[in-house]
């Protein structure tokens, strides 16, 4: 069953501004440890790679708040979402800490799918609770 649905579109410029403004407190701020090592990486080797990493991780990240229903309030914290991705490519939702436990006692489950373009990053996520009911087709 349908536990949740988001969406979010970022403006990588804005990415790129609060970067120029704030250095790297800005993506330690987003980012989870393993995220901002690959931030890093990226952003070493090609920076405009790295901006759209961090605007695709933002995206996804607000919009997995608006698919639980809390925005960005506790347990929902920046760094305990954490956006990586398959050896297939296909990414996936990690939580840590206080948000790993309040979703498993939710007994959640969240697919999420992310993209980005030359000024924007898009991001949508569906959650759904594990074992639930479906509603009969037609029904709201």
């Amino acid at each position: 069953m349908i536990y949740g649905i988001g969406t979010d579109i970022c403006d990588v410029r804005r990415i790129r501004d609060s970067l120029s403004r704030h250095g790297e407190r800005f993506a330690e701020k987003i980012l989870s440890e393993a995220e901002l090592a690959t931030w890093r990486s990226r952003s070493e080797r090609w920076p405009e790679r790295g901006v759209r990493y961090l605007a695709t991780r933002f995206s996804a990240k607000e919009a997995f708040s608006k698919a639980i229903g809390m925005g960005m309030r506790m347990p929902m914290t920046w760094r305990d979402c954490e956006i990586a991705k398959l050896p297939s490519g296909q990414p996936v939702i990690l939580l840590h800490r206080g948000l790993k436990d309040w979703f498993e006692g939710q007994g959640l489950n969240a697919h999420v799918s992310v993209t980005d373009e030359t000024d924007y990053a898009a991001s949508f996520v569906v959650v759904e609770r594990k074992g639930g009911e479906t509603l009969p087709s037609g029904t709201i």
